[in-house]
Order: structure tokens, then C-alpha cells, then sequence
């Protein structure tokens, strides 16, 4: 079976290469030329492509031909975008990718969302699958267009994937927050995933043939904001940061149990 990845960068391209290792030929997709080198030196058929919210590149079509699963794994970068421009940048980016896929061979679609798609609040629910989504930036409120963009096409089968924060061995959100003061909602709860538990899932997915399905997906473990970066500054020796302990905490919890119970994924990293 033929993957195509849409997006080899900091979780695509250790994706690709565990794909590769499980049996799975593999398509790679990056803007920079100069990684087209790596992707090849790693079994990665290389393609470099742009996609923009009017345009996409010629390469595309090669990208998806002959592959059964295309993974969306391109994040919405909206940070800079003001929470009142209301320019639909990302979802008319995946917008102008899908008619490509619906003249390819691509059978099965993964998105990989955020659960940024759920809102904070200051009860902080557990959230599940089944929670209305109510997101509350700007980034969540175009993901969750893509979502319905993706899982309302009947050309192609589709699931979708909610990460949590991404932490891996060389990322964690301490670097960024270190040396701050004034950090909002101390006693909120952490709703994390190890880039290792990302890919695990993905493969599990992929494995086992597990469509028409929308996941949550963060580890089990939900230390508050406080306790955890107080304890990670420590561990990296940097400043630590101060949290306002007098405003009213708003956050959330994920729950991942049905990626447990049906994918029957236990997860690899507990102490994030």
C-alpha cells in the first residue's frame, strides 16, 4: 500500500521513515529544495510542493498518483492572522487541494487536526469526542471547516486525528515560556502528546484499517500548567515561569479514551 504525506517536517518526516520501516511505500511532500535530498536518502519519494490558497504545484498530481492514503499533515499557520481577520487562508488552501484528490487514486484521507477545535472554559469539562466543537481562536475555527471539508466529501474515506500540544525530545513549550511572568491559568490541566505516541497512532490507524472516525489524541496524564512547567524549567535549568494565581482559570481536559479503547493504543509517553 502507498502512503502519500502531505507535510514531511518536524512529525512528518520521522513518520515517513516509521511507515517505510512497517512496510508502507511512501510519498513525501516539503517546500524547501533542499530537503528533497534527505527525503530521498531516507526512502522517501521526494516531491517539492506549494500549496497557497489560490495555487498548487504541478508536482501534485504525480504526489497523489498511485497512492491509496494521503495524510494532510500542513499546519494552518495562522499566529500572525488577527483573531478578527476573518480570512479563510488554511481552509481555502485544503479547499483548492481537494479536487486534486478527487481526480487521483486516493482512496483514504487523514487529517491531522488540533484540539484547538474544542473551546476553554473556566468549568473545565472533560472533553470527548462527542463535546460541540466551540473553538475560540482563529486557527480552531478554520480547522474545524477543513474537518467538515474533508469528512463531507463521499469521493474519498476519511478520519480525523486531534493532537494535543506536540512535545518531542528537541520541543517542549518550556523554551517559550521560560523567564515569563504574568502566565494565565496556573491550575489549568496540560493536554499534551509525545511526538513518538503521535506516530504510533498514526501507524496503528493505518494498520489496522480504522476509517470514518474522529480522535482525540493526548496523553493520559494532565498535571496543571503550573506544576508541570515549574518542573520542566527545572529540568532544563531555566528560569522558571510565574503564573497569575488571581484571575479565574479557564482550560480544558482531553480525553483520549476511545483512540484506547477502540485502536486498542497504549501510549508510549506518560512522563512528558
Amino acid at each position: 500500500m502507498k502512503v502519500s504525506i502531505l507535510g514531511c517536517g518536524w512529525l512528518g518526516f520521522p513518520l515517513a521513515k516509521k511507515l517505510i520501516e512497517i512496510g508502507f511505500e511512501t510519498k513525501g511532500s516539503t517546500t524547501s529544495e533542499k530537503k528533497l535530498a534527505l527525503l530521498k536518502s531516507n526512502n522517501i519519494e521526494p516531491f517539492l510542493l506549494e500549496l497557497t490558497e489560490t495555487k498548487i504545484s504541478d508536482s501534485v498530481t504525480d504526489f497523489l498518483y498511485d497512492s491509496d492514503i494521503l495524510i494532510i499533515n500542513i499546519p494552518p499557520g495562522l499566529r500572525k492572522i488577527k483573531e478578527t481577520n476573518t480570512e479563510k487562508t488554511f481552509v481555502a488552501k485544503i479547499g483548492n487541494l481537494i479536487p486534486f484528490i478527487e481526480k487521483s487514486t486516493i482512496k483514504k484521507v487523514l487529517f491531522i487536526s488540533s484540539t484547538s477545535v474544542y473551546a476553554d472554559t473556566a468549568a473545565i469539562p472533560t472533553i470527548t469526542e462527542e463535546t460541540n466543537l466551540d473553538p475560540d481562536t482563529e486557527s480552531g475555527r478554520q480547522l474545524v471547516e477543513v474537518e467538515n471539508l474533508v469528512l463531507n466529501n463521499t469521493r474519498f474515506t476519511s478520519t480525523i486525528i486531534r493532537f494535543g500540544g506536540l512535545v518531542g525530545e528537541d520541543r517542549n513549550p518550556i523554551h517559550m515560556l521560560a523567564g515569563k511572568t504574568n502566565i494565565p491559568n496556573p491550575n489549568a490541566p496540560i493536554n499534551l502528546i509525545h511526538q513518538e505516541d503521535c506516530i504510533g497512532i498514526i501507524c496503528e490507524l493505518l494498520k489496522q484499517n480504522c476509517w470514518n472516525e474522529t480522535y482525540n489524541a493526548v496523553a493520559p496524564t494532565h498535571p496543571t500548567r503550573k506544576n508541570y512547567y515549574t518542573n520542566k524549567a527545572k529540568q532544563f535549568h531555566l528560569t522558571t515561569p510565574l503564573f497569575n494565581e488571581n484571575e479565574t482559570n479557564i482550560g480544558k481536559m482531553v480525553s483520549s479514551e476511545k483512540i484506547k479503547t477502540i485502536l486498542g493504543y497504549r501510549f508510549m509517553k506518560l512522563d512528558l
